[in-house]
């Protein structure tokens, strides 16, 4: 990204998007190089969300080679991939990937097929740039390999603080953002991290090795990104070293690229628990979207038939005293949502890591306490209800009881799942939404209609 840009805040508009496909239309290229030119390079990728594939094209042609390449990188996926199409690799190379840290370069080759990754890469003239991305390349995507970015600054801590100014002015002309200086032996282990207040105040002949801190917050490469964003989370960090099992000294993580990443985790989490099996946007197609709300959907059909299973089962008792019908819609919701309310509560502390080191039991227990307490007054409140509103006890005590033990199971249930798929390496995200409300419909029924027929045949 261009160094010292200044942008102003921006808002797509209708209005905005219509002058600017009219000054396309009329091939102003002046005007839609100086429209352009004034954005930052995401809003330029949210209008091109709104372009045709034509409009963005001839816009993409007039942005300047820098601008383009930031550009490039700050596109949706999916919109990305269209444009990757249609880039010969010698402009792609030339044009976008020289342009981009060794990150986000990494991340387009990523996305092209083998054949035309290495057709890139043969175009460009940059050696340490290429090896860059090939290493980048070898790690998986969601792990801190497949974060980091190559661009640092590292200083030798044997050098003096005259030497290593020297020695930063050099290697400061590839990297745009200078969080810390890292400190590395001769064999470029990583040792420490520099402040520049350090170097500033510091006398010119003083080594490194005796400025820098030495207590050091870093990454694996082969540490997951989640495990990388808690991290960082943790300990307020706007970068993170990122070494090999060895000590070496590998790349860093800015907070840009996790921001990305708990943004990701949070879009896939929420999806999860709205019952959708797949990344999908509004915007995608109506295949895709029926493909990936269609599961879900199927377990609820399969729980609504069972469901009706258990109510036919007990025909009989609802025939017998018609006022147990009142309040099956009442116990399913109420064991439904606090199945959610439960579960989610879990899988959110397992994603933010703000679970503690208590074990499955303690947080069973605390659910338990917790229920019961909820369940206690709901159960008192529905009493009072069906007391003064319901000619009969036996009802009364019935749905009182049965949604008391609902409320206890379902807690304990959506508390217990997730803890369970975290402890096994599976998604927690998959325990809640759909699933949980399926399961918990079922089994209040089972439970509250039991517990009438008990209590019914007690009274008569």
């Amino acid at each position: 990204m261009a160094e010292n840009a200044s942008y102003e805040q921006f808002e797509l508009t209708r209005d905005f998007l219509e002058e600017l496909q009219l000054l396309i239309s009329k091939e102003d290229t002046d005007m839609v190089r100086q429209v352009l030119g004034e954005l930052h390079p995401a809003d330029i990728a949210e209008i091109y969300e709104e372009l045709t594939l034509d409009e963005a094209k001839f816009t993409f042609h007039l942005l300047d080679h820098e601008l383009a390449a930031d550009v490039l990188a700050e596109l949706e996926e999916d919109d990305r991939k269209q444009f990757l199409q249609f880039i010969p690799s010698e402009i792609l190379a030339n044009r976008f990937i020289e342009n981009m840290d060794s990150d986000d370069a990494a991340d387009v080759i990523q996305e092209l097929s083998e054949e035309k990754r290495e057709s890139v890469l043969s175009y460009l003239t940059d050696e340490e740039q290429v090896e860059d991305i090939k290493e980048l390349l070898t790690y998986d995507e969601d792990t801190a390999g497949g974060l980091m970015a190559k661009e640092l600054l590292a200083i030798n801590g044997d050098l003096t603080v005259r030497s290593c100014i020297i020695e930063l002015r050099k290697q400061a002309e590839d990297v745009d953002e200078v969080y810390y200086i890292y400190v590395v032996d001769k064999d470029y282990k990583l040792i420490g991290i520099l402040s520049l207040k350090s170097l500033l105040t510091a006398q010119a002949h003083t080594l490194i090795k005796d400025l820098c801190n030495t207590d050091v917050i870093s990454v694996n490469a082969d540490e997951t990104s989640e495990e990388v964003a808690i991290l960082m989370q943790k300990y307020n960090l706007v970068a993170l070293p990122v070494i090999s099992e060895n000590g070496e000294l590998l790349g860093r993580i800015t907070i840009d690229d996790v921001v990305d990443v708990i943004k990701d985790e949070a879009d896939k989490d929420y999806q999860m628990i709205s019952g959708l099996t797949q990344d999908v946007e509004s915007g995608d197609s109506v295949y895709r979207l029926t493909r990936a709300r269609f599961p879900w959907l199927l377990i609820g059909l399969v729980g609504g038939i069972i469901g009706a299973a258990v109510i036919g089962y007990f025909e009989g008792d609802i025939a017998r005293y018609a006022g147990l019908a009142l309040f099956l819609p009442l116990i399913a919701a109420m064991g439904g949502n606090v199945g959610v309310q439960s579960s989610s509560i879990v899988v959110q502390g397992i994603a933010s890591g703000d679970l503690g080191i208590d074990g499955i039991g303690t947080k069973l227990l605390k659910e338990l306490a917790v229920s019961f307490l909820n369940g206690m007054i709901l159960s008192i409140l529905i009493f009072t209800y069906s007391y003064f509103f319901q000619d009969s006890f036996p009802l009364t005590i019935s749905v009182s009881i049965a949604l008391f033990v609902v409320i206890i199971f379902a807690s304990l249930f959506g508390t217990l799942v997730p803890l369970m798929l975290h402890k096994f390496d599976v998604d927690p995200a998959l325990a809640t939404g759909p699933f949980i409300t399926t399961v918990n419909d079922i089994m209040g029924l089972m439970i509250y209609l039991f517990i009438a027929r008990g209590i019914f045949g007690m009274f008569f």
